[in-house]
């Protein structure tokens, strides 16, 4: 089992939506000299991907190598093939991530960002319009998306460079002998340099290697928390071992804080409502964000210990799609993303036991429903899920 690394002495700079995300990103890829990899799992036809675009344009005219890797599904087949006839004709290198499903049901639902191996981007945020819905007909959002990123600079961003060409080297056309070879060579850990602030740690998951990192970097923490946990994630459905932990640490004394985004899709809002009784009677408060589209993957653990990235508490960012997340451990990054954890719990509606007892059999039959029908369908996709 692989454990997570950290490596000290960096500068990881929380980044709140894309009205504070995208100035930075285009500020980076205009100052890129060398080569920019660039992830996304959406890249959209709208103004704020329109920037993004011409400027790897003119990072790619400027004698920059260029290479975008964008998830076929989450993008769409239209815009993916339009994007490489567009990023072609300029001499930006582009790939789509398993178009058609050809190599199983995972999507790459990483973003990710790294120009000249200096300075790199992780987090939740689509190359898209936050002012938008993510899929059509992209109506208009009752207020920005709320979603977080982070910048990263130091020695971690060498660890992340290595992961996104990987990334990049198995999406295109890779003989078995060679696939086999890259698969060996990222089995190696980083080095764990010093003990001294910023210490922060690149986790990803995909279904060889790193098949439960992510969901561990999760479970050690809430296992070890002492005083609270602040949670906030779009899509609430993982595994039993994931909620029992939530529950345990309650049950401790924790303060465990659930903010969970509704209102996007029914059928998930039924799942995730379907491990209400459980959550509250062990003492987990759980809020539900309906200001606008909740996307945002972030957890903060005691006063130390935070994660930023684009893995939901959900069985297929758990356990089936690609995924890539920082975990920082340092208190003033942790105390920074925490207040924005708490302004979100302000702007929510807390759900109490009061509130479930007042649900009529039918709509608490079609929670559980929705989560036996849940739960079948990931045991068929993922290995794992329980």
């Amino acid at each position: 089992m692989r454990t997570v690394t950290y490596v000290a002495n960096n500068d990881v700079t929380l980044l709140e939506s894309g009205s504070t995300y995208f100035p930075a990103l285009l500020a980076a890829i205009d100052a890129a000299r060398h080569e920019i990899l660039y992830e996304t799992y959406i890249y959209a036809e709208d103004d704020t991907a329109r920037a993004v675009t011409d400027a790897l344009i003119r990072a790619a005219q400027r004698g920059v190598k260029v290479r975008v890797l964008a998830d076929w599904f989450g993008t769409g087949n239209r815009v993916a093939l339009r994007l490489k006839e567009e990023f072609c004709a300029v001499c930006v290198h582009y790939r789509m991530f398993n178009p058609w499903f050809k190599r199983g049901a995972a999507r790459s639902h990483r973003k990710i960002a790294v120009m000249d191996r200096e300075v790199a981007f992780v987090g939740g945020i689509n190359t898209n319009d936050d002012n938008l819905h993510d899929y059509e007909p992209h109506a208009p959002l009752p207020a920005p998306r709320w979603d977080f990123a982070v910048r990263v600079q130091g020695p971690l961003v060498a660890e992340i460079h290595r992961e996104a060409q990987a990334q990049w080297t198995r999406a295109g056309h890779l003989p078995l002998v060679r696939r086999i070879n890259l698969f060996r060579e990222m089995r190696k850990q980083p080095a764990a340099l010093g003990d001294h602030p910023m210490r922060a740690a690149f986790v990803v998951r995909d279904n060889l290697r790193n098949r439960r990192t992510i969901q561990r970097a999760y479970l050690q923490a809430i296992g070890r928390a002492r005083k609270r946990v602040l949670m906030a994630t779009p899509y609430f459905a993982p595994g039993r071992k994931f909620r029992e932990a939530l529950c345990q640490a309650a049950r401790r004394g924790v303060d465990v804080c659930l903010m969970i985004g509704v209102g996007e899709f029914r059928m998930q809002d039924a799942v995730a409502s379907s491990f209400y009784p459980q959550l509250l009677a062990a003492g987990v408060r759980i809020v539900e964000y309906r200001k606008t589209q909740l996307h945002a993957k972030v957890c903060v653990v005691d006063d130390n210990w935070a994660t930023v990235g684009s893995s939901n508490c959900d069985g297929l960012s758990l356990f089936v799609n690609q995924e890539a997340n920082v975990v920082v451990r340092d208190a003033q990054f942790a105390g920074t993303l925490a207040r924005q954890i708490e302004r979100g719990v302000a702007d929510g509606v807390q759900v109490c036991l009061d509130d479930l007892r007042q649900l009529g059999w039918v709509r608490r039959c079609g929670h559980e429903m929705a989560y036996l029908l849940y739960k079948l369908t990931m045991r068929v996709v993922a290995i794992g899920y329980a």
